[in-house]
C-alpha cells in the first residue's frame, strides 16, 4: 500500500484538485495527451536545460526510478531517500524490472523478481512501486505514469540496442533527469564477489547449519572434503584451548616438552603429530585422484579407450571412480572419528591423573601450614 506523503506548506493537493499521488482525478490514460506546449519544451534546449521551471507548484512531485534492487542493500535505501528529497513534496515512485529482462540484459539475479519487488515495499522512502518496468524509459511511459522527473546517478547505462547509447539518454534530452549519488563500498557485485571469495567457508557453513549437498549444488568428494576440513577445524580448537589452559601451569621437563619457548604437554604434540600425518597424505590422495580425473576429462579419446578396455561407458566408468574415492573417503573419515575417540581419551586420561597428582599435593601440604 503506498504511503500518503507529508502536505507542503502554502497548498493543499486535495483542495487543488489533485489526489496525494500527483495525478488529478479526472485524467486517464487514454484521454490524457501531451500538450502542443509540452513539445515545444522539449524542442527547445534553453527550457530543456532549466527543468526546475517545470517543477509543479500545486500538486505532489512524482519521480520515479528504477533499478534491478537485488540483494536489496544500503545503498540501494540512500540512493532512494535521495530521489524522495529531491522537493519538498514527492511521490516516488520505483521501477523494478523483471527476471526475464534483467537476465537478457544484465544476468542471473539471486533474488527473484517477486522478492525484489517486495523489498522495494517495504522501503520507507518509497510510495509506489512498478513491476516489469522497461529497461529503456519512453515518453509513453511518463505519460502513463504521470512522471514528472527520472532520478538516477549520473554514470551511463547501455540501453537495449547494443549501439552503446546511454539507458536515460532521452529523459536527459528533454530536461526531465535528477542526479543522485552512488555509495561507495557497497554494490550486489561486491556482495557477490565476497560470498565468491570464501566460497568454501560459506558451503561449511551451511552444512553446519542442516543443508544438503544436492541443495548447494556440490558433489559428494566436495562434501566429505569439508566436512573432514570442519571436523580437524574442531579438533584444532579443543587443542587450543587445551594448551591455553596448559601453558598457565608451570611446566617440568616430565610432564611436557619445549618449543620455541612455549611449553607444550606430550598429549598437544602426539595430536599435531597425528594431524600432521593424516592431513598429508589425505589431500596428497584427493588432490592426485582430481588432477587425474581432470586430466582424464580433457581427454576424451583417452575415456573411450580406457572404456573399450574395460568393456564399460564412459558414464560407468567415472560412477566407478566416484565410488571409488567416495568408499576411500568413508573408511579415512571411519579412522578419523576413531583416532580423535583415543586422542581425547588419552588427554582426558592425562588430565585426571594430573589432577589428582595436584589433589594430593595440597592435602600433604595442608599439615605443614598449619
Amino acid at each position: 500500500m503506498a504511503r500518503v506523503p507529508r502536505k507542503r506548506q502554502g497548498g493543499n493537493a486535495k483542495e487543488d484538485g489533485f489526489d496525494a499521488t500527483g495525478v488529478p482525478p479526472e485524467a486517464t490514460e487514454e484521454s490524457q495527451e501531451a500538450p502542443k506546449s509540452h513539445n515545444e519544451k522539449v524542442s527547445s534546449p534553453a527550457l530543456a536545460a532549466e527543468p526546475e521551471e517545470e517543477v509543479p507548484e500545486d500538486r505532489p512531485v512524482r519521480v520515479y526510478a528504477d533499478g534491478i534492487y537485488d540483494l536489496f542493500h544500503f545503498g540501494h535505501a540512500r540512493a532512494l531517500e535521495q530521489a524522495k528529497k529531491l522537493f519538498p513534496n514527492t511521490y516516488l515512485l520505483i521501477g523494478c524490472c523483471n527476471d526475464e529482462i534483467t537476465r537478457r540484459y544484465k544476468g542471473k539475479t539471486v533474488m527473484t523478481e517477486s522478492e525484489r519487488y517486495e523489498s522495494l515495499r517495504h522501503c520507507k522512502w518509497v510510495d509506489e512501486v512498478i513491476p516489469d518496468a522497461p529497461w529503456v524509459i519512453t515518453q509513453e511511459f511518463l505519460d502513463k505514469h504521470k512522471i514528472d522527473f527520472v532520478a538516477h546517478d549520473a554514470l551511463p547505462y547501455a540501453d537495449a540496442s547494443g549501439a552503446g547509447k546511454d539507458v536515460y539518454e532521452y529523459v536527459k534530452s528533454v530536461g526531465k533527469f535528477k542526479e543522485t549519488k552512488r555509495t561507495d563500498g557497497i554494490s550486489t557485485s561486491d556482495i557477490i564477489m565476497r560470498i565468491l571469495k570464501d566460497y568454501n567457508e560459506y558451503v561449511k557453513r551451511n552444512l553446519a547449519r542442516g543443508y544438503t549437498r544436492k541443495d548447494l549444488g556440490v558433489s559428494y568428494v566436495k562434501e566429505k572434503q569439508l566436512r573432514v576440513n570442519m571436523e580437524f577445524s574442531k579438533l584444532r580448537e579443543k587443542v587450543k584451548a587445551q594448551q591455553e589452559k596448559d601453558e598457565q601451569r608451570e611446566c617440568s621437563p616430565d610432564v611436557g616438552m619445549r618449543n620455541e619457548g612455549k611449553c607444550y604437554p606430550l598429549d598437544v604434540h602426539l595430536v599435531k603429530f597425528a594431524i600432521s600425518l593424516i592431513v598429508i597424505p589425505f589431500y596428497y590422495n584427493v588432490g592426485m585422484w582430481y588432477g587425474m580425473r581432470r586430466r582424464a576429462m580433457l581427454s576424451v579419446s583417452t575415456l573411450q579407450t580406457a572404456a573399450k578396455t574395460a568393456g564399460i561407458n564412459h558414464e560407468e566408468w567415472m560412477e566407478n571412480a566416484d565410488r571409488w574415492i567416495a568408499g576411500f573417503l568413508e573408511k579415512f573419515e571411519e579412522g578419523f572419528h576413531i583416532m580423535e575417540t583415543a586422542i581425547k581419551d588419552r588427554i582426558q586420561e592425562r588430565l585426571r591423573r594430573q589432577s589428582s597428582k595436584d589433589l594430593g599435593a595440597n592435602l600433604l601440604q595442608e599439615p605443614i601450614a598449619s
